[in-house]
């Protein structure tokens, strides 16, 4: 048969096979494509021809691809923690829901005195008083020395001038100036916080570790649930992007994550795991104004920085197997070999002999 034979041939099979891939082109989840079938010679690339120019083109673009999955968040303050009463009387002040509480204010009263909030990453779990060591005496010396309380070393051990200058902030609150910080009157939390829920109302009896309030951070966060299946995508300090109600995209941070495991409530059902995220948003401001909402949060499954990549439809099925790409220039065409790598928004990662940034590919109708 001769070359100009065999050309035909071969521009016959690329009409009927490009029929079947736009009658049938899809993409799939894991990167497939139905596309059309041609056969290359011993050097790889089919012979030019000048018919049968594809009826759509698309170029060779060099990009930084991302695959990313979307899963539906809820922006809020975060994870809700109860505050108990452990100062024994009755409740006589409790703050609103939604107020904000920062270092050295009083949370709620009992008998007329402040519970107070300080900042610290331990909680409160003893009296403190002269004698006592420990990171909670370190802790309180610091806040005391914040409020502007000195005359001490910031240290473990709580000495008489500690108890001198917890006297002096003891005084200035209306409190026993006793030199010692009975369990239940200050609570330590990260930072300010926000009320959330009041569950005690005044003249309510407390002290014996009954619930008083529920309170969270001040910062928006979002949480998000994943399916275990999804767990790669939920680590640790990685990189997300938020969609807002208003329309916008933020970064956000993955701050933690948890597992939980959620008992069925019809018997004879199984227990379900999540993979819970609480992410952090790169600009508050973002969501200033906004209690609660649910948002759009994605995660990035795989990144593949400054490689080739053509759509998805451009690729075409080799006789031989595996895949090619149908090359115009000008007014004729070839087909080039090709390896494929991450396919993310309807593009292919393709790499191969001979393909160049900028190159023209044929698409189908």
């Amino acid at each position: 048969m001769s070359d100009t034979v065999a050309a035909n041939g071969r521009t016959g099979r690329r009409r009927r096979s490009r029929a079947v891939a736009v009658a049938g082109a899809v993409v799939l989840a894991a990167g497939a494509a139905t596309v059309a079938a041609v056969g290359f010679g011993e050097s790889g690339t089919t012979t030019p021809t000048t018919a049968d120019l594809p009826p759509n083109t698309a170029q060779v673009t060099r990009q930084t691809m991302l695959d990313t999955e979307e899963v539906a968040g809820d922006l809020g303050y975060g994870a809700e923690i109860t505050l108990v009463g452990r100062i024994a009387g009755v409740i006589t002040k409790v703050p609103p829901a939604g107020d904000v509480i920062g270092r050295g204010r009083p949370i709620y009263r009992v008998d007329d005195a402040p519970v107070v909030l300080m900042y610290g990453d331990v909680a409160a779990y003893r009296t403190l008083g002269p004698g006592v060591t420990g990171a909670d005496v370190r802790q309180l010396e610091g806040n005391l020395r914040a409020l502007g309380y000195g005359g001490f070393t910031v240290n473990r051990t709580y000495t008489w001038a500690t108890a001198a200058a917890v006297r002096r902030w003891q005084g200035d609150l209306g409190l026993s100036q006793t030199g010692r910080v009975e369990l239940g009157r200050v609570l330590f939390a990260a930072g300010a916080i926000r009320v959330a829920t009041v569950t005690a109302g005044v003249n309510q009896s407390t002290g014996g570790g009954q619930e008083v309030l529920r309170y969270t951070g001040t910062g928006r966060q979002v949480s998000a649930r994943l399916e275990v299946s999804q767990q790669r995508l939920a680590r640790q300090a990685v990189e997300v992007r938020v969609q807002v109600p208003d329309g916008k995209e933020v970064t956000g941070r993955v701050e933690r994550v948890h597992t939980v495991v959620e008992q069925p409530t019809d018997q004879g059902s199984q227990a379900e795991t999540w993979i819970e995220t609480a992410i952090s948003l790169g600009d508050p401001a973002a969501a200033a104004g906004i209690d609660a909402a649910v948002v759009t949060v994605a995660f990035t499954s795989a990144e593949r920085r400054d490689v080739l990549s053509v759509p998805v439809a451009a690729l075409v099925a080799l006789a031989e197997g595996g895949y090619g790409v149908e090359v115009v220039e000008g007014s004729t065409t070839h087909y080039l070999e090709v390896e494929t790598g991450l396919y993310a928004g309807g593009r292919v990662e393709v790499t191969g002999d001979g393909l160049t940034e900028g190159m023209t590919v044929g698409m189908p109708r």
